[in-house]
């Protein structure tokens, strides 16, 4: 029966955000956008096993929102396996995961060896695989859920020097599009935010007041992101809000990726034609 015609009541959009009593995992949860989004989780009413490779980061979060500290490693099968066993445990059901975890290894391709080529697809792509097939299969036994990961503007364009880097977060992209099709008919939904720079705990580390500057100029809306401007976009993939989505990649990068790669100039008047 067709249902083109009919009135759809109009929705609480509000209630739709609010993941009350909702059990969540959040991998690379101690610090950056991580923190941040066990804080977003927390505020809209969700239960959070907190996940992080460091016990100080991991406990220090969870006892800030009163989640569950819960170390391990999330390119490990067994490590995985055991997260999401224990968040079922504490939570009865896993509605939900948002994935944090990446590192950038920023160096010419030239200079990049195997070892540090596979722990970069290890540290970006390896730990989505296991959640996927472990938290995924999890939620689809469930009735279903939302898996959300934190993939990168270099998946999208060229960026000197994170060839590397780059095509591992491209890999996670298209996971997330491949894996978000198959599972969709089972209501575990798959998406992603694609950030561009920003100022997290690890970068500002790594770039001084000069660097930040220069990438700033390079972004239309003037700045790099806070932590919490990428968390906004993590909490609304995670409910109900976007529940007609997956296999998307949503682009929050200050406009960055929406510019072609040519200098800031300023035109002069036009020229009088010549007679």
């Amino acid at each position: 029966m067709s249902t083109e015609n009919t009135i759809q009541p109009t929705p609480d959009y509000l209630s739709l955000l609010r993941l009350d009593g909702r059990g969540y995992v959040v991998l690379g949860a101690g610090q950056g956008i991580g923190e941040q989004t066990v804080h977003a989780l927390a505020q809209a009413g969700a239960r959070v096993l907190c996940v992080d490779r460091d016990e100080d980061l991991a406990q220090s979060i969870a006892e800030k929102v009163g989640g569950i500290a819960c170390v391990a490693d999330a390119t490990q099968r067994k490590d995985v396996q055991r997260i999401f066993d224990t968040a079922r445990k504490h939570f009865g059901r896993v509605h939900g995961a948002i994935d944090i975890i990446g590192v950038a290894g920023i160096k010419p391709l030239s200079q990049v060896d195997d070892e540090s080529w596979d722990r970069q697809f290890d540290i970006v792509v390896r730990h989505a695989y296991l959640a996927i097939q472990i938290g995924g299969e999890m939620m689809k036994a469930d009735g279903g859920g939302s898996l959300v990961f934190v993939g990168s503007l270099a998946g999208n364009r060229a960026v000197p020097n994170e060839t590397a880097y780059a095509t591992s977060k491209a890999a996670l992209h298209h996971l997330v599009r491949c894996a978000g099709a198959e599972y969709a008919p089972h209501n575990v939904r798959i998406n992603a935010v694609s950030p561009g720079f920003v100022r997290t705990p690890r970068l500002i580390q790594r770039l001084d007041e000069a660097a930040w500057s220069a990438v700033s100029a390079v972004i239309p809306l003037g700045r790099p992101a806070t932590p919490a401007e990428i968390a906004g976009p993590l909490l609304f993939l995670a409910s109900d809000l976007s529940s007609h989505m997956a296999g998307e990649i949503i682009e929050v990068d200050g406009g960055a990726g929406v510019m072609a790669a040519f200098p800031r100039i300023t035109f002069g008047p036009p020229s009088t034609p010549t007679p």
